[in-house]
């Protein structure tokens, strides 16, 4: 019989089992172990269960009490100390151009940014009043959805016109701006050469970066030229990668923490010579540098083309809140569309943005008050320098000067609680300051202790005279204790 007589006729042809048994015993030992292996674990896997529950005796109604009895929930955030700055905040109830009141104290202030005197001015205010009849309080979306009103273009299209630049683009937070706009040009793989005393939130911008970061010392355009040098010499050795490779060089131009501003000249010799990008942080400069109040470009008489990109708030000189970065339409339509703080962002409240409008017309119908502004924190720069047991830092054009101890009193947190016994002694006599405050444990290079003073136009001689007294008597009276 053969064997295709009882084989059922599922297929063409039967298996032949003699030729099966014969390919078994002539294929390698190797393979065969293989194979038989390969069926046991099988085998163990079908008989064997998923899981095994264990028989575990529960906890008796005794037991499960006497454990909630003993459990201590874990505090939700560290012990605070009650003399911590934050706990003894000053209640502001009155604030004009050239005083403010604190804690019923009135005072010269010379505490807020309030460089241009916008913040008291009539004309911001009814313009605001009068947007808010009209546009309601918010946008309610981000600009790329139903955020965008009328006004938010009339400002961008103004604040281009004024720093003679092709285009500019909002944002509703002046910390996000420039913070969205690094991430938005340079990413993982690019390098950054950034100045070490760079505000906080360009330091947020490099961290979301993933740049590579090259960190030069602060002004210092020799230690900068050598990390260019090195970027130059790597970038001979791997061409393939240095084609593929952004580099950019990021600062601000009048730097907050300190009061300098920066060598621009020599920033844009390095951007032709070691072909990077500038990006500049104009947020103090803005309103107070240049003859009209454009900025470090016009400070130094240089071509505002010859920065990349340039990111500024509104909410200093221009006496509201929000920002702008501008440039070239190429770079301002690529923002638009990478933005994090753009995108995602409800847009700035169009009541404010006409008020920034407005401040913007002032500020090109009167440029007496950047002479007005220059005047008085050259007036400020002189007699700051003379207060004994502390030192003044700072530059003359700059707004913003740094008062610190000529000698430590011992530890950071020491000399902190001097500087603010000297506040507070101040506004005594009538002066309102502030002592600068950092995120120590975040910040990547923290400046020591200073009472910071912030200069505006509307300020007096008569006034800053009276100033420099009240800090010179209250640091004799707290030194004397």
């Amino acid at each position: 019989m053969s064997t295709t007589a009882w084989w059922p006729y599922f297929g063409p042809e039967p298996w032949d089992f003699r030729e099966l048994f014969q390919a078994f015993f002539d294929a390698p030992n190797y393979h065969v172990a293989f194979e038989v292996i390969l069926i046991m674990l099988i085998i163990w896997l079908l008989l064997s269960k998923s899981y095994v529950i264990e028989n575990v005796q529960g906890l008796t109604k005794e037991e499960e009490d006497n454990l909630v009895l003993e459990w201590k929930p874990e505090p939700l955030v560290p012990d605070t100390p009650q003399d911590h700055p934050a706990l003894q905040y000053k209640t502001v109830t009155k604030q004009s151009g050239s005083l403010v009141t604190v804690d019923g104290k009135e005072g010269v202030n010379l505490a807020t940014f309030n460089f241009l005197g916008m913040v008291g001015r009539d004309e911001p205010v009814k313009t605001a009043i009068t947007a808010l009849s009209k546009y309601g309080v918010g946008s309610c979306g981000p600009r790329g959805f139903f955020g965008t009103m009328d006004v938010h273009l009339n400002l961008e299209k103004e604040l281009a016109s004024f720093l003679g630049v092709q285009a500019a683009v909002l944002y509703s937070y002046g910390f996000s701006t420039i913070a969205s706009a690094i991430p938005s040009y340079s990413k993982r793989g690019d390098v950054i050469f950034c100045d070490k005393g760079v505000n906080f939130s360009i330091q947020m911008g490099l961290l979301a970066s993933r740049s590579a970061l090259r960190f030069y010392k602060h002004n210092d355009m020799e230690d900068l030229e050598r990390l260019l040098q090195e970027q130059a010499e790597e970038d001979k050795k791997n061409p393939k990668k240095a084609k593929v490779t952004r580099r950019f060089i990021v600062t601000e131009a009048l730097f907050i923490n300190y009061g300098d501003i920066a060598p621009l000249p020599k920033l844009v010799e390095f951007k032709f010579k070691y072909k990077v990008r500038i990006f500049l942080e104009e947020s103090l400069s803005l309103g107070v540098l240049g003859d009209s109040g454009k900025g470090l470009t016009e400070h130094y008489n240089i071509p505002v083309s010859n920065v990349d990109l340039i990111c500024a708030s509104l909410e200093n000189s221009f006496g509201t809140t929000g920002g702008f970065c501008a440039g070239t339409q190429y770079v301002v339509d690529h923002q638009v569309l990478s933005g994090s703080g753009y995108c995602f962002s409800a847009s700035l409240p169009p009541l404010l943005a006409s008020s920034s409008l407005t401040a913007l017309e002032i500020m090109k119908k009167e440029p007496g008050m950047f002479k007005t502004l220059r005047r008085n924190t050259k007036l400020m720069h002189e007699q700051l320098n003379n207060i004994p047991g502390l030192k003044r830092v700072g530059e003359a054009v700059s707004p913003v000067q740094h008062l610190y101890l000529t000698k430590s009193v011992g530890s950071h947190d020491d000399d902190l609680r001097l500087l603010q016994s000297i506040v507070d002694k101040a506004l005594d006599h009538g002066a309102v300051l502030t002592v600068a405050r950092y995120l120590n444990d975040e910040e990547y290079n923290p400046p020591e202790p200073s009472i910071r003073v912030a200069i505006n136009c509307t300020l007096t001689e008569e006034m800053l005279t009276t100033c420099v007294d009240a800090i010179k008597n209250a640091v004799q009276e707290v030194l004397a204790q």
